[in-house]
């Protein structure tokens, strides 16, 4: 009987716990247009995850030019995303860079270093083949809402 009286309470606690949950997604305009099966990003509570990024244009296309321009593109997109969150640059915590030459390293991080002040967001990097779009490379990101 305690058992039952236990496994009830702690159902009960995680359905009042997962109720009190906050979530709101987010899609750009072009996003929407182009129909992907994805958000942007998704707030959990006082937690943002932004999906992984290219160096698209306005219209959705590959800027030109390479990871320097492509990462120009992907830091606004997300500052975009983070504006519309009431956050900035300072708020991300955690990055995820794929990169398709692992040469190009240097170059993505003199444009990173533009848009990050110490101390820097913890983040891991993998090479990668095979992009979406051909990109150059692809950020994700986690940014924390403060209280």
């Amino acid at each position: 009987m305690k058992k039952i009286i236990l496994i009830s309470a702690l159902l009960f606690s995680f359905k009042v716990l997962a109720e009190d949950i906050s979530i709101e997604h987010f899609s750009s305009e072009q996003t929407v247009k182009q129909d992907f099966p994805f958000s942007d990003a998704v707030r959990v509570d006082n937690t943002v995850y932004i999906s992984g990024m290219i160096g698209e244009d306005d219209k959705g296309n590959l800027v030109e030019g390479g990871i320097v321009p492509e990462a120009h593109a992907v830091m606004k997109k997300m500052g975009n995303i983070l504006d519309h969150f009431s956050l900035g640059y300072d708020d991300v915590v955690k990055c995820l860079v794929m990169i398709d030459d692992i040469s190009e390293w240097s170059m993505f991080n003199s444009v990173y270093v533009q848009y990050f002040d110490k101390p820097y967001p913890a983040r891991s990097a993998f090479g990668a083949d095979g992009l979406a779009g051909s990109a150059s490379f692809e950020l994700e990101c986690i940014a924390h809402i403060q209280n």
